[in-house]
């Protein structure tokens, strides 16, 4: 048995026949994924029709935390929901922080498995005796706040986590987001929409056993380390200060700030819309999630509205990347977003699709219901979001996504979209990044950083890079040489921290995590043999198999690749200036690497 740092069990939740039961969780199974996302994966690839509906009944939805989830290690707060996507139809899961992965791992579950789908709208209690089914009707159609709030109230009981959809959700908007913490995001990969598909509104946690480490005095110190490690970084101040919309002025300030859909890397207006004007403004407090010593989170209050964040993902998707220079009404999006559950990544990539696809006199209005948008214009992307909320009109057609809505026109209008593999690509433009622009390529659920997160490339630490990858210019952003190399191991980190479960943006980018501290978080932390070498290996395995999952769902060798934009049109100015990616030699070398054939 998985006596220390697992809670050791797994709770399968029938929905079709409100049904439960709970298993001991293997320590054979397990210990080669560790926990968290890994496991997950695995869970999906052993148990999933890859041919299944992703919105049908036979589609798994999976919540995972890892062994040291809930415990004294900073932001050890993540929990990942796993399924196949609507979005993309591959392999799909989005992470996020708070306060629900703690609530969960105190049930005993380390993962809860979700199949079939309800009659009637319902929401699951999950306590550490099993779960309750709950109808609950009058939550249809209730924000994250208003859901949260009435089953708290429901339970008398105000420390229950609560992870919900909104309306987009249940309207299965295919990249709506499933949101815990009130304001706490899984928005990748349309998650939200397979929650609504099985008339699921929330999942609440309400745990009450305890949590042991197999060594606690080798654990805490451990701990300690990484906790000086943190508030020692050099980035410390200015990520306590910012959070991550410290990325607006950075990002424009090497040229590759997506402005106007990426047509452009610098941006006139970024004072305006920066995390340093955003925090003068309007920030009233700093936010953390559980046991984190950072709190890099913030939380604002405007005239008519208040929320947490914005992270810079949504702060750049609503005010550069769709020509907006109004901060306050980013942040008026940010809180809708995040209660009518949307992703704003996929949200704003449809409406600056459009806008672009309008700018070149590629799609007429008359093609879009009359709808007529020009950069920047705040009542048609506020119009647009709450179309999209509610099916209504074009935003029936919105809510497919910008990949799906391009199918519809010319090859020119489907090369506008920035997607790789159909999930939109981040707010960072890969021609001034490229180690990024290879993780955008391979990445297993679509265009996205955090598979990889190779922030490394931008610290210019070139003698530790020819150390550590061969050749300096890993830590060249513009340079391509060595990248594979410098994305096969933050993908291993990054998907460690994902395993374990815990923040990105301290174990990853702020390098304080490394193969031989896990491997001896894990050993004292659970009891069991960890070492550097088989905690890389297990890895190696992990993403292997992620890409045997994504080729059963029809992947091919051609999906790795980018937008063409980016491999054939430089940026015209600022720092990255005459930059393109030749994202086929990256990525050769770096099936080179894994030993992968073009399969």
């Amino acid at each position: 048995m998985l006596k220390y740092g697992y809670g050791g069990r797994i709770l399968r939740v029938d929905l079709s026949e409100r049904r439960s039961h709970i298993e001991e969780l293997d320590p054979a199974w397990v210990r080669p994924v560790i926990g968290g996302r890994a496991a997950n994966s695995k869970r999906l690839f052993e148990e999933l029709d890859p041919a299944c509906d992703p919105l049908g009944p036979d589609n798994l939805l999976i919540f995972g935390v890892g062994p040291l989830t809930g415990s004294l290690l900073p932001a050890s707060a993540y929990y990942t929901v796993t399924a196949k996507s609507p979005l993309t139809g591959i392999l799909g899961d989005s992470a996020a922080g708070g306060q629900f992965a703690a609530g969960m791992k105190f049930t005993g579950f380390d993962q809860i498995i979700i199949s079939g789908c309800s009659d009637t709208l319902l929401y699951l209690l999950i306590s550490s005796d099993g779960v309750e089914f709950v109808e609950c009707p009058r939550l249809a159609g209730k924000t994250i706040i208003e859901t949260t709030t009435a089953i708290r109230r429901h339970r008398k009981d105000v420390s229950l986590q609560v992870a919900a959809i909104g309306p987009a959700g249940e309207n299965l908007v295919l990249f709506s987001a499933i949101v815990s913490s009130g304001n706490r995001v899984n928005g990748r990969t349309g998650m939200g929409a397979v929650m609504g598909s099985k008339n699921l509104k929330a999942v609440a946690v309400r745990g009450s056993r305890s949590l042991e480490v197999a060594e606690p005095l080798q654990y805490l110190s451990l701990v300690k380390s990484i906790e000086h490690s943190i508030r020692s970084h050099k980035e410390y101040q200015k990520r306590y200060d910012l959070g991550t919309t410290m990325l607006m002025q950075d990002l424009n300030g090497i040229g590759i700030l997506p402005t106007r859909h990426f047509q452009e890397g610098v941006c006139d207006y970024v004072d305006q819309i920066s995390g340093q004007t955003l925090a003068q403004r309007f920030k009233v407090k700093n936010k953390a999630c559980f046991n984190c010593n950072l709190h890099c989170s913030r939380y604002y209050v405007m005239a008519d509205c208040e929320a947490e964040g914005p992270e810079f993902e949504t702060l750049c998707s609503f005010t550069s990347r769709l020509g907006n220079d109004d901060l306050a009404f980013a942040l008026e999006m940010n809180a809708y977003l995040n209660q009518m559950g949307l992703d704003s990544i996929s949200t704003a990539e449809v409406i600056g699709w459009i806008m672009e696809c309008q700018e070149k006199d590629l799609i007429s209005p008359a093609d879009l219901d009359g709808f007529q948008i020009a950069w920047g214009e705040k009542a048609k992307i506020r119009q647009a979001v709450e179309k999209i909320t509610h099916r209504q009109g074009l935003g029936d057609r919105m809510a497919q996504g910008a990949t799906r809505l391009a199918a519809d026109f010319s090859t020119e209008a489907q090369k506008l979209v920035m997607q790789v593999k159909g999930l939109d690509i981040i707010c960072g433009d890969p021609r001034g990044i490229k180690a990024y622009g290879l993780t955008y390529a391979i990445a297993s659920r679509g265009g996205d950083h955090l598979r990889a997160e190779p922030y490394f490339e931008l610290t210019d630490r070139k003698e530790e890079a020819r150390h550590r990858f061969g050749t300096e210019k890993a830590a060249d952003r513009l340079a391509e040489e060595g990248k594979a190399a410098l994305v096969v191991y933050s993908e291993k980190i990054a998907l460690l921290t994902d395993c374990l479960t815990m923040c990105k943006n301290i174990g990853l980018c702020m390098d304080v995590l490394n193969l031989e501290n896990i491997a001896a978080l894990l050993e004292a932390g659970t009891g069991i043999g960890y070492t550097p070498e088989y905690v890389s290996e297990c890895m190696d395995q992990a993403v292997k198999r992620d890409f045997q999952m994504n080729r059963a769902f029809g992947l091919t060798r051609e999906d790795d690749t980018l937008p063409e934009r980016f491999q054939k049109e430089p940026l015209t100015r600022g720092p990255t200036q005459g930059s393109t990616v030749d994202i086929q030699k990256m990525v050769n070398e770096y099936y080179e690497i894994h030993g992968w054939k073009d399969e």
